[in-house]
């Protein structure tokens, strides 16, 4: 991701890249030296990148998943002090994905079952993706549902039957594959299902640019993707 934000980075004219950071290196003088950072690192990493963008009072955009709940929290945090936008995903294909579950899920009602499948290639290290964890995320609001609770990462053994109340889950890792994310609403006689199929990171990376120049207008506060796109509620 971090060499596809350079390469479409510099093909856009209203943007001038000003530092980058690898692992090991010094966050703060490439901080101070831009108008907005952008985070696509490792999840043991952002929080130190974004609390070192709130000192600096610089916008964040975060694209890294995996986090643990103390961290989520500690960043969050910050964004009472910076403009900070947070997506599991910045395809303004997926974005669209996420607001068609939302109303399909509505519209559909409790009578169909629902399952969340995703694909990545074989290097990546979390699953589920922060991707399909957000469309359970969805799933979960909409039917009023405690995800913890709900959620049922595959399944193996005599398990029982499935209950109205479970949202699936299935990871898939393999090859190259940049990133394949579907809901299933199965029901008595017909199935529904929303498929989005990513084939280049140029797609996440122009979307994450996009929230970057946004950002940099907002005042001090958390938004999404769909905060940038005009998707959100």
């Amino acid at each position: 991701m971090g060499q596809a934000l350079i390469q479409c980075a510099a093909l856009d004219p209203e943007l001038e890249l000003v530092g980058t950071v690898d692992v090991g290196d010094q966050v703060e003088e490439a901080i101070r030296a831009a108008d907005v950072i952008i985070d696509f690192s490792f999840y043991d990493a952002t929080r130190s990148i974004a609390e070192a963008a709130a000192r600096e009072e610089k916008p964040i955009v975060i694209g890294t998943t995996g986090h643990s709940e103390e961290d989520v929290k500690a960043i969050r945090a910050l964004s009472q002090t910076i403009p900070m936008v947070w997506a599991s995903n910045y395809s303004t294909g997926v974005n669209t994905l996420f607001w068609l579950t939302r109303k399909a899920t509505e519209i559909l009602g409790e009578n169909f079952d629902l399952e969340v499948v995703e694909m990545h290639h074989r290097h990546k290290q979390d699953a589920p993706s922060g991707t399909a964890a957000t469309l359970a995320e969805i799933l979960a609001e909409v039917r009023n549902l405690q995800l913890k609770e709900a959620i049922r990462h595959g399944r193996e053994g005599i398990v029982g039957a499935r209950t109205n109340s479970e949202i699936g889950m299935h990871s898939m890792r393999g090859g190259d594959v940049v990133g394949d994310h579907t809901v299933i609403y199965a029901n008595h006689g017909e199935r529904l299902e929303l498929t989005h199929k990513a084939s280049s990171r140029d797609t996440f990376a122009n979307g994450a640019l996009r929230a970057a120049k946004w950002a940099t207008s907002q005042n001090p506060g958390l938004y999404s993707m769909q905060d940038v796109l005009g998707l959100a509620d």
